[in-house]
């Protein structure tokens, strides 16, 4: 992988010959991949991710013109031009630009500007697209560092990440926050235990004589294009309230599987038999929850559902609340390992990652036949821990291989799965490869 300075350089050069202008400023945001905790920061749950050393470079120069041009250095990617003042973010089509517009309007809204100046902006990126790597969140929040930077304006990294979670949703992306708080406050050498309400994080200090092995499926998944995403989301939700109600707390407001315990002032663990004693494994229909909750099915759809869940005729309840609450606990005892630091703390890592794998793929139901076969020959080939990362169906696998074995598991998992795989041939060298934790979010002044 070329490194920062050289990449920083070419984009120059390409800014030049695209728009006859030297770049004002660079901004970085990398992506990240999330270690444990999959699925539960928009349940209120905390999770721990690190950003990973790929990232989204976007070249700036602010102009006089109130014109907002956008060009990739992937000719994939086609330009765009619209008026900076007034965005229109098409959630139907979850086009590169789009995600960009979020930061921009995410900005825009929160200081409530109505005239913003135009700017000519090349984005390069190098995190593998719809790999569950976060490389659209982290455009969202380069976009929303450029603009803050254009404007002159500062706000703290935690403000930031909140307002580049929030804008992300303009795409119809309902998610929690972890992409965007990793890409804000990571810190180079440190995976972090992101906490929400309110928005915190503290460092995780990973076990030495191991490392992170991220391999992609090949699989592509976009959140935005794709249903699976905000039904799971819907999902929670409703066994949220079904939950609530069960246990005689007031229901109406509550949105997140967190608040439930939180209110009822119980353990993990003791939701856990909530969760068996509220809920049933059968599949609920509209009319079962509408009885639960004693409201009309016109209520249903629409004061709760969201128009991209409206049409879902059934819902698994108890399976995504275990799920959440199983996972919940795990990301705890994670941390716990990280801090007590056993000699067997690498085998006791790996299992939470193996059971994490488990939960996602029968429970929550986010897996593919390509994902589970991939982390059958991580641990096959010396992962003490594999799993899914990132939202699934598709994307990457991360695995917790001892640093002695690295080089022998690299060659046996590229042999394994990537080697005669034709949907991989193109992008291998960014199939497979360790990494470590790399830093948050910056903006550069000089290439």
């Amino acid at each position: 992988m070329p490194d920062l300075s050289e990449r920083l350089l070419k984009l120059k050069e390409m800014f030049n010959s695209k728009f006859g202008s030297t770049p004002k400023f660079y901004v970085r945001a990398p992506g990240r991949v999330n270690i444990i905790g999959e699925h539960i920061d928009y349940c209120g749950y905390s999770v721990i991710p690190m950003a990973v050393e790929q990232d989204m470079l976007i070249a700036v120069e602010p102009v006089k013109t109130h014109t907002l041009q956008l060009a990739n250095t992937d000719p994939l990617y086609l330009d765009f031009s619209t008026t900076a003042n007034n965005i229109c973010i098409d959630k139907t089509k979850p086009l590169w630009h789009n995600y960009f517009l979020c930061g921009f309007k995410g900005i825009q809204e929160h200081f409530g500007l109505s005239k913003l100046p135009g700017m000519n902006c090349l984005v390069d990126g190098n995190i593998p697209p719809s790999s569950g790597l976060s490389s659209s969140s982290a455009l969202v929040c380069c976009a929303g560092l450029v603009t803050l930077t254009v404007l002159g304006l500062r706000l703290s990294k935690v403000e930031l990440a909140e307002i580049c979670a929030k804008s992300e949703r303009y795409i119809g992306t309902e998610g929690g926050g972890m992409d965007q708080s990793i890409s804000f406050l990571a810190e180079e050498g440190t995976a972090k235990l992101i906490e929400f309400s309110p928005l915190r994080a503290t460092n995780v200090k990973l076990p030495s004589g191991a490392v992170f092995v991220i391999a992609n499926s090949c699989v592509e998944m976009n959140k935005a294009a794709t249903s699976h995403f905000n039904v799971r989301v819907m999902e929670c939700r409703l066994a949220a309230k079904v939950l609530a109600k069960h246990k005689g707390l007031q229901w109406d407001n509550v949105l997140r599987l967190e608040e439930v315990q939180s209110k009822l002032g119980i353990s993990l663990e003791e939701m856990l038999l909530v969760t068996e004693d509220g809920l049933h494994p059968e599949p609920y229909s509209r009319e079962e929850i509408c009885r639960c909750l004693g409201i009309s099915l016109e209520k249903l759809r629409t004061q709760i559902l969201t128009p991209n869940t409206q049409d879902e005729l059934t819902f698994k309840l108890y399976q995504r609340a275990k799920h959440v609450y199983s996972e919940a606990a795990r990301v705890l005892q994670f941390k716990q390992v990280c801090e007590d630091a056993p000699d067997n703390a690498v085998q006791l890592l790996g299992e939470l990652m193996n059971q994490s794998h488990r939960s996602c793929r029968d429970m929550y139901e986010c897996s593919c036949p390509e994902l589970d076969q991939l982390v059958d020959i991580c641990r096959k080939f010396g992962a003490k821990g594999s799993r899914l990362t990132g939202a699934g169906w598709g994307g990457c696998t991360v695995s917790l291989v001892p640093t002695d074995m690295l080089s022998s598991f690299l060659a046996s998992v590229h042999e394994a799965y990537y080697q005669g795989n034709t949907s991989c041939l193109a992008r291998e060298k960014h199939s497979l490869f360790a990494t470590k934790p790399g830093g948050g979010a910056l903006v550069f002044r000089e290439a």
